[in-house]
């Protein structure tokens, strides 16, 4: 009863920012809950380390090297796995990039890169695997990526707030536009998650400002584990009637 709620048996799943992080572990979740994978990232070598590490009892995963602002490459992408026939049960989009940056220092053309990767793939995404064709009967379950910053204030998170803000709201009418056809629309604002991504950021390399992190968090930094728990529960039966809903899933940093 349990498996058949929460599991995700002869499920296809397709999972951008699949290479590392987030998108990583839940890639990794999804074909331990049963699912067939289909991977998306930009670096090729990464993404095939994440498909060597997904469970053998499916043996047909599939990788994609794919710039999602490319979208006319994701346009031939997509049709061609329409043109296979291929059903998508849930979508995952957890690609993103993350700056910190004054407001004084923002340059139009970096606010634009930031809102193409992710606002806008993630919206033609949606687009893509929204069509007829590609949801199968019983519907689908679309779950965004989003970040406790796109409803909380940090100084210079303006670019990065903006975008993962945009992502809520664009969950919420999507939810309500695409319910009609049994799709599922859903957002998840994890708090700071130890990725490579993460350790990148400039307090990562200071050890007072990571500190200061670390204690905003009641809970302790989280891992990509916590977020991929939270993923499987929006992608699986056992939230069939959840839809146009923000999960926080911060450790405590909102509160």
């Amino acid at each position: 009863m349990i498996e058949q709620r929460f599991g995700l048996h002869n499920k296809t799943i397709l999972i951008t920012g699949a290479s590392s992080g987030i998108g990583r572990a839940c890639a990794i979740a999804c074909s331990e809950a049963g699912a067939r994978i289909i991977l998306i990232g930009r670096n090729e070598e990464r993404l095939e380390e994440t498909r060597s590490s997904l469970t053998k009892h499916t043996q047909d995963h599939i990788s994609i090297s794919l710039d999602l602002t490319d979208y006319v490459k994701v346009d031939e992408c997509m049709k061609e796995l329409e043109n296979q026939g291929i059903k998508i049960d849930g979508f995952l989009h957890s690609a993103g990039i993350s700056t910190t940056l004054p407001l004084r220092n923002i340059k139009p053309e970096a606010l634009t890169e930031m809102l193409n990767t992710n606002v806008v793939s993630a919206i033609h995404m949606a687009k893509w695997v929204s069509r007829k064709k590609m949801v199968p009967e019983e519907g689908q379950s679309i779950v965004l990526i989003s970040s406790v910053m796109g409803s909380l204030g940090e100084a210079g998170k303006t670019m990065y707030s903006s975008s993962k803000g945009a992502l809520l709201a664009a969950s919420r009418s999507m939810a309500v536009e695409l319910a009609t056809k049994r799709i599922r629309v859903n957002c998840i604002s994890p708090g700071v998650v130890v990725t490579p991504m993460s350790e990148q950021a400039v307090y990562s390399k200071n050890e007072a400002a990571r500190e200061r992190i670390e204690s905003m968090h009641p809970l302790g930094l989280g891992h990509p584990d916590d977020v991929a728990a939270a993923v499987l529960y929006l992608l699986s039966p056992g939230a069939r009637w959840v839809t146009g809903i923000n999960l926080v899933v911060d450790g405590g940093y909102s509160v």
